[in-house]
Order: C-alpha cells, then structure tokens, then sequence
C-alpha cells in the first residue's frame, strides 16, 4: 500500500505535463491532388521526402516547410505554423496545478503543447500553363502595294 501511495505521489507532478500526455512529435499528413507528386520536407533532424499520399513524423517543436513538386504542375511551398491547440494549453496548465516547474520546462523546450498546423497538409497543384511558339525573330517581308481597284 506504503509503495502505491509512493507511486502516485511520483506520478503526479506529470499528471498534466504535455510531455507525457499528448508526446513530443507528431504525425503531418500530406496529400495532394493529383496524388503522386514528391514532398520535401525541411526542417526535420533529417530531411526526407515522400510521395504523397504520404505521413511523416515530426518534432513538434520543428520549423518545418513542405515543398511539393510534380512534373508539369507548378511546384508549391507550405511553411508550417505552430499553434497551441486547447489540448495543448491543458496539458501546459496541468503543470501549474501539479506544481510541476519541470514540466513547464520540458513542455516549452520539446514543443509538447503545440500542434503544426495546416494538418493534414492538402495541396491542389496548378498545371504548368502551355507556353506560346515564339515567332522567329528575322526581317518582315516587304509590304505590297495596294491594288487599284476597278
């Protein structure tokens, strides 16, 4: 009983922590339509890209960009935000009321509290826009006189 009590007393400064509760990465969904175009993403310990329908995973505390790329589409690039959603900002808080200063710490160092946002990242790409035959520059051809009409 003595080291159930223990236990309990040890758990409970992390009761609230964001750490714990919601974890220090995250899973970013990218999709795009047409589907099969190639996502870089930046920002993460290594770079990596993915053909998309695709997951990565990410710190949450990463400034991350997503470039996406497909032949005869134009290439898009989405930066990342980060937010503190209310799960995020609960799990901040329970800190202050387990009065755990730790966890504060831990939670504002790794990110714990924050989500990346736009998730999941959805990208419509724009075909490439056919370009028009240039006319070869050279001399014009003399202009004719007009004919007298009768």
């Amino acid at each position: 009983m003595i080291r159930l009590l223990l236990a309990a007393a040890l758990a409970l400064p992390c009761v609230g922590c964001a750490s714990v509760v919601r974890g220090t990465t995250e899973n970013i969904s990218i999709a795009t339509t047409p589907a099969g175009a190639t996502a870089e993403i930046s920002g993460l310990e290594i770079p990596t890209a993915c053909v998309t329908p695709c997951v990565v995973q990410a710190k949450r505390n990463a400034d991350i960009t997503v470039a996406i790329s497909k032949d005869g589409y134009e290439p898009q690039v989405i930066p990342l935000t980060k937010e503190v959603p209310g799960t995020g900002a609960a799990g901040f808080a329970g800190n202050l009321l387990a009065g755990g200063l730790i966890g504060m710490g831990v939670d504002a160092a790794t990110g714990a509290a924050q989500d990346h946002k736009p998730n999941p990242v959805i990208v419509t790409l724009q075909p490439i826009a056919p370009q028009q035959p240039q006319r070869p520059a050279g001399p014009r051809p003399p202009k004719r006189p007009p004919t007298p009409q009768s």
